[in-house]
């Protein structure tokens, strides 16, 4: 079984959610009932298209979630999705 199908530890799952507080509540909410639905079952691919969500100011964080911007890599776009579903 290849990296990209284990798990992630606990303390790297205490990252990711410290990563997920955000200034703007609108993310923090989709963000924290996102992790709390998926995180048991995250890989580490999904947690590197994670952190790459992550890597974007609050604002271009929300437009992509709100619609009113659209992710270029294929594989952003799948999470943003997901992350419209939370």
């Amino acid at each position: 079984m290849g990296n990209e199908r284990q798990r992630m530890t606990p303390a790297r799952m205490g990252r990711i959610r410290w990563r997920c507080r955000r200034g703007m509540l609108e993310n923090d909410l989709i963000l924290a009932r996102y992790l709390d639905v998926n995180a048991a079952t995250m890989t580490e691919v999904d947690v590197a298209r994670l952190d790459r969500l992550l890597d974007l100011p609050d604002h271009e964080l929300w437009d992509l979630i709100a619609g009113r911007a659209t992710a270029r890599e294929p594989g952003l776009a799948a999470l943003v999705a997901q992350l419209r579903m939370a």
